[in-house]
């Protein structure tokens, strides 16, 4: 074997754990960064401008250090958090931008933008076709069909997509109201939810957190996005090669629902090329409306809830976590035990505590 195949030997065995069930595509010589924007994007904040995040989180930690934090504007603040949680991701980045010039800062968000991109794109087209099968009842067909690469029969011009893409709030089964959505004549804001986010697509203006963000097509979405497109009829706990696998996810986050929210509207949707700015499927102001509600302080308690129902759906060993031990059971008792034995002035079992 030659010096240069044995040096290629050698770095292959120190990037396997072999502990670790690993990934069954080979590796890839992208640079990690590509590998840690295309998770950002789809758990941190899917539509960000990394240039500008870059730019002025470096001048928060440097020229504006010194500044009170109450003196910067609530997106501001909001923005910093995003730019820390993005450092914390990376090992060695903040001192990579630190020491580097506006060259460095320039090509780390080159990097980090073509990975959020490129998971965005993939997802978009992955996405498309697998939606039809998840809104076409069990047995049946959709009527008329849907091509599944070509979405210009979607949205309010197909009786299936329109019902789901509908304004929560608004009477699909209204002639009337049909007809002003298809033509037009009633506007869809991206902050006009849709039914198609609610359980059973149905939604309560009494109670608008009843079933909100809990319905069977977003889950199904979430599985093909992070647990493998296989897992989506099995039980999660039957696919380990996802990108959650991938990236050692092992709770859900409120960001990645906001992105399979977008995600699946997107797919329900006519419009044939995903793009931030679109006024017609104004997908930035829906991403964003929703991530408003998620870090709203008065919807703590059902933001809270939400994640408790989503983690239970896509990680399986989250629910049995956070469960209480049965009482009497051998674990139980053991750690009741270890707790006594914890309290200050408690004598180990088995001794008198005198000589």
């Amino acid at each position: 074997m030659s010096e240069a195949q044995e040096s290629q030997c050698s770095q292959r065995r120190k990037s396997v754990d072999a502990l670790q069930l690993g990934p069954r595509k080979r590796p890839s010589a992208t640079d990690p960064l590509v590998h840690y924007g295309r998770h950002f994007g789809r758990t941190i904040h899917a539509l960000c401008n990394f240039q500008a995040l870059l730019t002025n989180g470096i001048l928060r930690m440097g020229e504006l250090a010194e500044i009170p934090e109450e003196n910067f504007t609530a997106e501001e603040r909001r923005e910093h958090r995003i730019f820390q949680e993005l450092l914390k991701s990376v090992a060695g980045l903040e001192e990579r931008l630190m020491q580097g010039g506006d060259d460095e800062v320039d090509a780390v968000a080159e990097l980090f933008t073509k990975g959020a991109s490129g998971a965005r794109g993939d997802d978009t087209k992955s996405l498309k076709g697998s939606v039809l099968d998840w809104i076409t009842p069990k047995g049946q067909s959709l009527v008329p069909p849907l091509a599944r690469n070509v979405k210009i029969d979607r949205g309010f011009h197909h009786e299936r997509t329109g019902a789901l893409l509908c304004p929560a709030g608004l009477d699909w089964s209204n002639a009337e109201t049909k007809t002003k959505l298809r033509n037009g004549e009633i506007i869809v804001t991206g902050d006009q939810w849709p039914l198609f986010l609610y359980t059973d697509y149905h939604y309560d203006p009494e109670d608008p957190w009843n079933g909100l963000l809990r319905s069977a097509l977003l889950s199904q979405a979430y599985k093909h996005v992070f647990t493998s497109p296989s897992s989506v009829d099995k039980e999660p706990k039957a696919t380990r090669s996802g990108n959650a696998r991938i990236h050692g996810m092992t709770r859900v986050t409120l960001p990645s629902i906001a992105y399979i929210a977008t995600q699946v509207r997107f797919s329900l949707t006519s419009s044939p090329v995903f793009s931030r700015t679109d006024t017609v499927t104004d997908s930035e102001r829906f991403y964003n409306s929703i991530l408003e509600v998620f870090e709203d302080p008065d919807e703590k308690q059902e933001v809270d809830d939400l994640v408790v129902w989503w983690n239970r759906q896509i990680f399986p060993s989250y629910s049995s976590a956070q469960r209480p031990l049965v009482k009497n059971s051998a674990l139980a008792r053991i750690r009741e035990k270890r707790a006594r034995m914890k309290e200050p002035g408690s004598v180990p079992d088995g001794s008198s505590g005198s000589m």
